[in-house]
């Protein structure tokens, strides 16, 4: 066997080698690609939620670098991720305190400030979520830079956004306690420098500035709320059954009286009428006197008389005596009555109830009565005044209507419109992420694939025809295989050339009997032929 080249044999090698590198990219590409990170950087309690609820759901995971990423087939990557958000997790993608646990070479204090900046933020978001009416929490902090040249130093701020569950609300105490939280984690941070907004903008912190809201707190706001919403919803109950569903909206103000009065008030009456007088107390005093008398007057009679006994009112003022005349001297006598009567005493407190209702206003808009022809087609008829009346008086007995209060209540009928919102038109089939997913998927296996095909087409196939080849005949000399088969030292011309045989040497005699020979007994001659052609021996 000939030696085979060593160029067919090096192409061929080397082709083999290559094919082998791309199918072992092909499968351990295909094995890393089937695999896409899901969450990165969390922490151990999200990483630990999350990884328990996709247990759950059946779905299939994987670490990576080191446990820092958790992975899912990418096929399912973005439904895992609605499912997941939708059960609020991850609660936190911020980092805390882990933040400085590894510092930077090189860092500035300006970058050391945001670091640390940062993790404050972070740990106070993981505490606000861990609330159980919170799902997540946002917290912004404004820390001003110090500076000793300054004279009045800028205060410290912060901002927290809470998103709470559905149905879930903060109460005046918890969000006084997530107020004094934020506060006591920063230096030099008012409580009042705290603003708390939920998750559709509105300002919860408002008891501090009331004329935001028309004067009410917070707890009064809410309370209005219920009163509307509870109204609102009887409303929607009674004309539900009637006018059907999502064929009716209702509305409801409730003006509420929040104002607080109190009246003391106290009366005196002095005792009057057929009741006998109440005396608180009486006291009476006397006293008496005499002198002895001297002669005064007109002597005669008149003067010589004996004295008058002296008489006095038993209430009244006290009179002063007139001196008796006589020669018996004068006497002085004096009488005192003071009495103090009971008088009545009315003392009233009136303090009126807060949150009394002033005025109720309720606004109803009803569709039209949708009805179906024999034919299938939808018709909308408007109600009658009637009908329209009969529902403004159910309206009215559901919220307790009151005219003399003030009450409004305004039920019309309108045809309601289609939603006009354009409804979001699905991308593209090039832009549709499982289409994506699966050109990048795909993309290193085709480039892998049209390399090996390249190297089958340009080396191996090349190689593999010309190791394959039979060898090259070599050129016979002119005449060689009839010099061979004759066996005689008298070269034979080529084959090309018309070959000139010439009659074998015979005499007359043997040409004659060997012609006589043949027309007497055919067949001998025949077989002789036969065997002298086939190589065997003629049967005579």
């Amino acid at each position: 066997m000939a030696a085979l080249p060593l160029k067919p044999l090096l192409m061929l090698a080397f082709g083999a080698m290559a094919l082998a590198a791309i199918a072992i990219s092909l499968v351990l590409g295909g094995k890393e690609s089937d695999y896409k990170v899901l969450f990165a950087g969390l922490s151990d309690k999200d990483g630990g939620a999350v990884i328990a609820q996709l247990s759950q759901m059946n779905v299939p995971y994987r670490h990576s670098d080191g446990g820092a990423a958790i992975m899912v087939p990418a096929a399912q990557v973005h439904d895992v991720r609605m499912k997941l958000g939708l059960l609020g997790l991850p609660k936190s993608t911020t980092g805390g305190y882990e933040l400085l646990d590894a510092p930077k070479f090189g860092q500035t204090q300006a970058g050391e400030n945001v670091a640390i900046k940062r993790a404050i933020e972070g740990e106070l978001m993981r505490t606000i979520s861990s609330l159980s009416a919170v799902q997540g929490a946002r917290v912004l902090l404004a820390l001003p830079s110090t500076n000793g040249f300054f004279r009045e130093q800028q205060k410290p701020s912060a901002s927290v956004v809470v998103s709470l569950h559905p149905g879930r609300v903060l109460d005046r105490a918890q969000l006084a306690g997530i107020v004094h939280l934020v506060s006591s984690s920063v230096p030099e941070l008012s409580p009042k420098a705290v603003s708390v907004v939920d998750g559709n903008g509105a300002l919860l912190t408002a008891q501090d500035s009331p004329e935001t809201h028309g004067g009410l707190d917070a707890q009064q706001l809410q309370y209005v709320q219920q009163i509307e919403s509870g109204l609102q919803r009887r409303v929607v109950e009674l004309l539900e059954p009637v006018m059907g569903r999502e064929n009716l909206r209702a509305s409801v103000t409730a003006d509420i009286d929040f104002s607080e009065s109190m009246q003391v008030s106290e009366q005196f009456r002095p005792n009057q009428g057929s009741e006998p007088a109440a005396v608180k107390t009486m006291q009476t005093s006397e006293s008496s006197g005499s002198t002895p008398g001297a002669p005064s007057g007109i002597p005669g009679a008149q003067s010589n008389q004996p004295p008058v006994p002296a008489s006095a009112p038993i209430n009244g003022q006290a009179q002063r005596l007139q001196p008796t005349q006589g020669n018996g001297g004068a006497g002085n006598t004096r009488r005192d009555a003071s009495t103090q009567y009971e008088l009545d005493k009315t003392q009233k407190t009136t303090r009126s109830a807060t949150g009394g209702i002033k005025r109720l206003s309720a606004a109803v808009v009803v569709n039209h009565r949708i009805s179906v022809d024999p034919k299938g087609k939808t018709q909308a008829t408007p109600l009658t005044d009637a009908e329209i009346e009969k529902l403004t008086a159910l309206v009215q007995q559901g919220i307790g209507f009151n005219k003399e209060r003030g009450d409004t209540v305004r039920v019309i009928n309108a045809p309601f419109r289609a939603d006009t919102t354009p409804k979001a038109e699905d991308p593209p089939i090039w832009q549709q992420p499982w289409l994506q997913d699966l050109v990048r998927a795909s993309a290193l296996p085709a480039a892998l694939g049209f390399i090996a095909l390249l190297i089958v087409l340009t080396l191996m196939r090349p190689a593999m025809k010309t190791l394959l080849a039979p060898p090259p005949a070599e050129n016979p000399a002119p005449g060689g295989q009839l010099s061979a088969v004759v066996d005689d030292a008298t070269p034979l011309p080529e084959p090309d050339e018309p070959l000139a045989l010439e009659a074998p040497a015979m005499g007359g005699d043997q040409l004659e009997r060997a012609r006589a020979l043949a027309k007497q007994n055919p067949a001998a001659v025949a077989n002789i032929v036969r065997g002298l052609m086939s190589g065997e021996e003629a049967k005579t």
